[in-house]
């Protein structure tokens, strides 16, 4: 690995947010299981895939996301492979656009909301805890969440746009961009380069995210497996 991105979930895990993390930094890590299904070996070697197997317990999965294509650990078995697309954002976020709504912070008070957002837009794998990873901004219209986007990954001076989902019924209304560009604006502020990842048959996210200034950098894979 020569850069964090190179293994975003392993470099997660080892440093910004490695108060999430569980198990030995020797063998494999996994996310606190309220953030979410995220799991990484430290490297190929049998000992490794052995204590990432022992992370997925009986009745849930464990993801890999990782730059190299893994093979499935021992007593495991595979729910699916997908390839992502790693896309880092290049020059300055895009400015507000006229007519674009008021963003929201959401908290606590929203978790049910963004829960059930989550789980029909599906943006990725969601806790009960992953609200918390950092900021989420959302839109609403007569109290109802209609679009929300935020954090995920941190790495050095980088941070993912992460959970960006709409209602089915307010698409085509720009809730996505507008969200997107505000979250990036934030990370910018930071001093933080914004990245995030795309399944790579998803042409129309990646066609948006190449329009808010983001950049394919390289492909990585996603092991799903379960006992």
């Amino acid at each position: 690995m020569t850069h964090p991105l190179d293994r975003p979930v392993w470099s997660m895990l080892t440093g910004r947010q490695a108060a999430l993390a569980e198990g030995d930094p020797a063998l494999a890590l996994r996310i606190d299981r309220g953030y979410g299904v995220f799991g990484i070996p430290a490297d190929d070697s049998p000992a490794a895939a052995a204590a990432l197997a022992a992370h997925c317990p009986a009745g849930e999965e464990l993801w890999i996301v990782d730059g190299p294509r893994w093979p499935l650990p021992p007593g495991t078995s595979e729910v699916k492979r997908a390839v992502l697309v790693q896309m880092v954002a290049e020059g300055p976020p895009p400015p507000p656009r006229d007519g674009e709504p008021p963003m929201i912070a959401l908290g606590d008070a929203d978790a049910a909301e963004m829960a059930a957002l989550a789980d029909h837009a599906k943006p990725g794998p969601w806790g009960p805890k992953t609200h918390l990873y950092g900021p989420f901004f959302g839109v609403r219209e007569n109290g109802r969440l209609l679009a929300m986007a935020g954090q995920r990954i941190l790495l050095p001076g980088m941070a993912e746009v992460s959970g960006v989902s709409t209602w089915e019924d307010c698409r085509g209304r720009g809730l996505a961009r507008a969200l997107i560009g505000h979250v990036m604006r934030a990370m910018v502020a930071r001093g933080e380069t914004p990245f995030l990842h795309s399944y790579a048959d998803n042409a129309g996210a990646i066609g948006l995210y190449e329009s808010l200034g983001f950049r394919i950098r390289r492909e990585i894979h996603v092991l799903a497996i379960a006992k």
